[in-house]
């Protein structure tokens, strides 16, 4: 079944086309990656499924529900969500703090009750509390810090704070872009099977924009390619790593001889 659909859509910014008639599908319960050179459109993209930009012409559709117009707020509320390349926490707040954020759309006490932290909007505090330890924290090795100021923490353990705030609004489609960027190698393993276990356990579809191939190749259902805002091709791993024209964009020239001379040896 289709979870999200893209068509042709187009963006620009004054006279610079950042978009051009994109295409692609993305499966419920998939694994999807969108890859590409730097500056091919993939952050613009997703900015345009979750609201940021608006596009100039195209339709986003998200589980049979046309998005194209919605407010960013009211995509969170259809259940997407995600996190950011370059991270967008409170640095003065805690970890607790941040990842509440997420959730906060989804509250339903009213503002004077919420001000004065009595009746529903004490019930909805203490459980949101309790949903977010038994199913985020403890599950992201995040409790033991729970309370520590996130601008103390170590870029990795910022990662994760990030990725726990996008599942805090229960999502069913998660975009993810570039979640592994300057981590170390245990670092990535460590948040890639985190991210594994969450879509298996939440029934999750994954939207995945990331330049590590290893993770790509590994972790993708389907993988999309763009460049300067057009579509390339799309396929299995196994194809996409296998195209000429990726790999003249994108993968490399030593990337396909890897593959060829991998080919040659199994």
């Amino acid at each position: 079944m289709v979870h999200l659909e893209v068509k042709n859509v187009d963006l620009s910014f004054g006279g610079v086309k950042a978009l051009r008639r994109v295409n692609f599908q993305v499966e419920k319960g998939q694994m999807f990656s969108l890859i590409g050179p730097n500056g091919a459109g993939k952050t613009s993209l997703i900015n345009c499924v979750s609201k940021f930009y608006e596009p100039d012409s195209g339709h986003i559709i998200f589980d049979g529900r046309e998005i194209t117009n919605m407010r960013p707020y009211q995509v969170t509320r259809c259940g997407i969500s995600r996190t950011f390349q370059n991270i967008e926490l409170f640095s003065g707040m805690t970890v607790l703090e941040n990842i509440k954020l997420g959730r906060h759309i989804h509250l339903r006490s009213g503002s004077l009750a919420g001000m004065l932290y009595w009746g529903k909007a004490k019930k909805e505090e203490k459980a949101l509390e309790e949903f977010l330890d038994e199913e985020i924290l403890n599950f992201l090795g995040l409790s033991a810090i729970r309370n520590r100021m996130v601008a103390e923490l170590p870029y990795g353990l910022q990662k994760k704070v990030d990725l726990a705030r996008a599942l805090a609004s229960k999502p069913e489609l998660l975009i993810l872009d570039e979640p592994v960027a300057g981590m170390n190698r245990e670092e990535t393993q460590n948040l890639i099977e985190h991210i594994l276990e969450i879509k298996k356990a939440w029934g999750l579809t994954v939207f995945l924009i990331e330049h590590d191939m290893a993770v790509v190749m590994n972790v993708s259902d389907w993988i999309a390619v763009i460049n300067f805002g057009e579509n390339i091709t799309q396929g299995t791993p196994e194809t996409v790593q296998k195209d000429p024209e990726v790999i003249r964009i994108y993968l490399g020239q030593s990337y396909g001889q890897d593959m060829k001379e991998g080919e040659g040896t199994s």
